[in-house]
């Protein structure tokens, strides 16, 4: 379900120079970064990639929506982190990409953490608008 502008809460904006081998920068100064092809597709690798950015993105978020279910059903995530692996290909169009989360949740039991993993991967923002549109797998 989309929201309408006038649900928005705060909008976060970034403006890229030269695409995938410039910079980008927000709005704010708080982000400036040189973006560069990894050295895989081509590329110099000496600065960050939008893969990278969307990763560190995806990853901060899932663990936000991990929090909220967390408290919900009172579980303790002290010590725990989130992965974000993604990749970028060729496919029968361009290019797409691919995802995989993975937590580290120390004090629950696998059963436990799983189920708090598929929930989580339900209310996240990243997890929604990624639904349908990039193979998104749970690790």
């Amino acid at each position: 379900m989309s929201i309408q502008q006038t649900d928005v809460l705060y909008t976060a904006v970034a403006t890229a120079e030269s695409g995938r081998d410039g910079r980008v920068a927000t709005d704010d100064g708080r982000l400036d970064v040189v973006v560069n092809p990894p050295e895989e597709m081509g590329g110099s690798g000496s600065g960050t990639n939008p893969e990278q950015l969307f990763a560190a993105g995806y990853s901060a978020c899932f663990q936000g929506a991990l929090g909220v279910v967390a408290r919900q059903e009172k579980a303790d995530l002290s010590g725990s982190t989130v992965t974000a692996k993604v990749g970028i290909g060729k496919n029968t169009d361009g290019f797409g990409l691919i995802v995989e989360i993975s937590a580290t949740l120390p004090n629950l039991a696998p059963a436990t953490a799983r189920a708090l993993l598929e929930k989580a991967h339900q209310v996240c923002p990243y997890s929604k608008a990624t639904r349908g549109n990039i193979s998104v797998t749970l690790a």
